[in-house]
């Protein structure tokens, strides 16, 4: 395989059930990374979750980790996803700093293209912490290729992830969601502007932005926000498997500030959709990007 076509595979998961998806051809997941990133040192806020639940899919690091160490600092408990067995240690890290905040965690393991884990996940929420009142999906799937180059399996991999596991999910959180409750998809800012090679991948994160779009209007009358955050190229491992170090270089000049954002600067946006003066901010797609346009 070239090495603009490395494979990332980030896979949604819950409780006690793994699914393969032909995981030897596996080469990195952004759920999964074995480089932990830093979490965003914010400044202290009102605990203003204090007694509510969530659910972050992919939470093991990067961007799910950072999120769940946020909803616990603002008082949530949290039910860590991840997707790999093998990398419980990094989801009980993930765990280990939400504590700090004197909230519970809880695990879910597995595959979320399979709709039997999506109900063991949500499961573990509403028996753990007797409610769900925030859920934050996180994990996607990249294949890098010309379109005409993607195999199948490729097209497979990325729409079990991206689109099946965003709909089993998205569907569920508007089943059992608290009234009030919050619903956040992390997408990206590719459906803005989609760069060659990743058309697909395009197409699976633009399917979780329209969700939002109809969502938000379903449950509005329940006072449950729907939005997605689109980030820009971020400094993790997820952004760097595939590239080179010239294509970062490029993209990176891409910002007005020219450089890759970083998971915390992503925080500010994850708070105000969150807090209850984040109410009125609903059905929206934010792009978090520092102006990057792509080329």
């Amino acid at each position: 395989m070239s090495r603009n076509r490395r494979q990332f595979l980030g896979a949604v998961g819950a409780t006690g059930v793994v699914g393969a998806i032909g995981a030897e051809r596996v080469m990195a997941q952004n759920t999964d990374s074995s480089t932990p990133t830093p979490v965003a040192q914010t400044t202290p806020t009102n605990r203003e979750l204090t007694g509510k639940a969530a659910i972050v899919t992919g939470a093991r690091a990067n961007i799910g980790r950072a999120i769940a160490v946020e909803l616990a600092r603002m008082g949530s408990n949290v039910v860590i996803h991840y997707h790999r067995p093998e990398t419980r240690d990094q989801a009980e890290q993930t765990a280990a700093m939400c504590q700090e905040y004197g909230v519970q965690t809880a695990f879910a393991v597995g595959d979320l293209g399979d709709k039997a884990n999506v109900m063991s996940m949500f499961d573990v929420a509403t028996d753990t912490f007797g409610r769900l009142d925030i859920f934050v999906h996180n994990a996607g799937a990249l294949v890098k290729g010309p379109v005409a180059e993607l195999s199948d399996e490729d097209y497979v991999r990325m729409q079990r992830v991206n689109v099946d596991a965003t709909f089993y999910g998205f569907r569920e959180a508007a089943r059992r969601i608290e009234d009030g409750g919050r619903i956040i998809g992390i997408a990206s800012s590719v459906t803005g502007g989609p760069p060659p090679q990743y058309g697909v991948y395009t197409g699976g994160k633009s399917f979780m932005n329209g969700m939002v779009l109809a969502m938000a209007k379903e449950l509005g009358s329940r006072a449950i926000t729907v939005n997605s955050i689109n980030p820009g190229p971020l400094d993790t491992p997820f952004f760097h498997e595939p590239e080179t170090p010239e294509s970062v270089a490029y993209i990176s000049q891409l910002a007005p500030m020219g450089r890759l954002g970083e998971v915390e600067e992503l925080m500010p946006a994850v708070r105000m959709l969150l807090s209850p003066e984040g109410m009125w901010m609903n059905g929206e797609t934010l792009y978090i990007n520092n102006g990057y346009l792509q080329a």
